[in-house]
């Protein structure tokens, strides 16, 4: 049996969720986001083949993407995971071309393409973590966003956006990895 507290905050989730995926991307305040990438910045076009969870993707050069700068909850994070994952998707949907934004270090240590992911001038790490589906992670040296994240993830916890309107958001994916979660 689900306590009473814990139902309604369930349901409350998955409108959100609904929402969400209604609404599709949208346009965030220019007071939010950059208009576009640096000049000066390494970038490159991808064509999404699959997304693999809220934070990662494939192009059709089968090259996994790492979003930097934020981390997602993981599928088994219930029903956070599948919510960053669709979220995800309907920022970067399969066929469509994004601009990858490179930063200092350009690969993870799993080999994975670490970038800021762009869609019609619209940062997608950003998104996500304006939308309340990813939390910020910091990972130096690659920090080029991490004031315009950190302010996000700061609106998005105050306006209860996302997982931070739950009455328990998700323990932090980095946490739900190591098992403290």
């Amino acid at each position: 049996m689900i306590p009473r507290g814990g139902r309604d905050a369930h349901r409350a989730l998955r409108r959100f969720a609904v929402l969400v995926l209604l609404a599709g991307p949208v346009e965030l305040g220019a007071q939010t986001r950059p208009a576009a990438p640096a000049p000066d910045a390494p970038t490159r076009p991808c064509l999404v083949e699959r997304i693999v969870d809220g934070d990662t993707l494939v192009c059709d050069d089968d090259e996994r993407v790492r979003l930097i700068g934020i981390d997602a909850p993981e599928r088994t994070q219930t029903p956070y995971g599948a919510h960053a994952t669709a979220a995800l998707a309907q920022w970067a949907p399969e066929g469509a071309t994004v601009l990858l934004e490179l930063d200092v270090a350009e690969r993870d240590r799993y080999g994975r393409v670490l970038a800021y992911v762009w869609r019609e001038r619209t940062l997608v790490n950003l998104a996500l973590v304006e939308s309340g589906v990813a939390f910020v992670t910091t990972v130096p040296p690659n920090v080029r966003y991490v004031e315009l994240l950190t302010a996000a993830q700061t609106r998005a916890r105050s306006g209860g956006l996302g997982f931070w309107g739950a009455a328990e958001p998700p323990c932090r994916p980095a946490d739900h990895r190591q098992g403290r979660c």
